[in-house]
């Protein structure tokens, strides 16, 4: 039995949405409208995890989805984001990496679609390692496809990613122009642009999130699959303008990730915009209220007629 199959199918729904309703923030439907490609018979359940006595994301997520969260009839189709929380490629902070950034997305007029990605394992798909960029293909395929019911410009859809996240993001804003998902209406699976925050881009050594990188791609990964998966090897003219955070001092996933996928950008001649901070370690961004820190987003995405 595949996860696609009915009774399981219908079991997971329930449960997230038992679970989602905590969150009061959108509308979660499952990402994919029959199976779940690349997914093979398993019994892994995901976990619903709490911090603090509140909800604070997922464990080992096995079932994708995304979740809605529509600005107020702002009278005029929108930019759009699709949010992809980290976690190391083991779990997803979905609360402070998701919720709360989408709302803030939306009360300054962007839709804001949140990524429940599906976290590599081999027990659960024949190829963990393009799993993710699998569903955020998917993401941002249909958020276009229902560009006039969300009331968002198709032609301003883009992914925003933290830390591991941000390897989803940079992965589909350079895995674009190969459909690893079916898309027979061949909707265009590029982001607009793409927003990157203290985030795993490489899988080489001596820069790469260790965690990261065995949790993707393996112990002993081919060379083949590094160089394919780091992302600041895979830039080009095509790759969506990019914004960019990063701490020096982050200890968890250097900040070179972020100056060689920045410095890659500019060597092809794709606009991109970094702030980059001597002190902060990983995470920072969540130390402080996402209305401040994203106040530069706001002001990028106005520069660059995105907003």
């Amino acid at each position: 039995m595949t996860l696609s199959q009915p009774p399981l199918f219908l079991l997971l729904a329930v449960a997230w949405l038992t679970a989602a309703s905590r969150l009061a923030a959108g509308e979660v439907m499952p990402l994919y409208p029959g199976e779940i490609p690349n997914s093979v018979p398993h019994s892994v359940k995901e976990v619903v995890e709490e911090r603090d006595g509140q909800f604070s994301g997922y464990k080992g997520a096995t079932f994708p989805t995304l979740e809605i969260v529509l600005p107020d009839d702002p009278g005029h189709p929108t930019a759009a984001v699709v949010i992809c929380p980290g976690g190391g490629y083991v779990r997803q902070v979905y609360r402070k990496e998701g919720t709360d950034i989408a709302k803030v997305y939306s009360d300054h007029g962007v839709a804001a679609f949140i990524l429940k990605y599906r976290i590599p394992n081999d027990l659960t798909m024949a190829d963990k390692s393009i799993g993710p960029l699998q569903d955020a293909q998917q993401a941002i395929r249909l958020v276009r496809q229902n560009a006039t019911k969300w009331n968002v410009d198709p032609g301003k859809v883009g992914i925003m990613g933290f830390s591991a996240g941000g390897h989803v993001a940079s992965s589909a804003a350079t895995h674009f122009e190969k459909a690893l998902i079916p898309n027979p209406d061949g909707v265009s699976l590029r982001p607009d642009f793409a927003i990157l925050v203290y985030p795993v881009v490489s899988m080489i050594d001596g820069i790469a999130h260790a965690g990261s990188r065995e949790n993707l791609l393996g112990k002993n990964p081919e060379e083949s699959q590094v160089r394919l998966f780091s992302n600041e090897l895979q830039v080009d003219e095509k790759t969506p303008p990019t914004w960019l955070t990063h701490a020096g001092d982050d200890a968890a996933v250097p900040v070179a990730n972020s100056v060689r996928f920045y410095d890659a950008l500019i060597e092809h001649g794709v606009p991109a915009e970094m702030h980059l901070y001597p002190k902060g370690g990983h995470g920072f961004v969540l130390k402080d209220p996402a209305e401040r820190w994203m106040a530069s987003i706001f002001d990028w995405m106005e520069r660059s007629g995105i907003r």
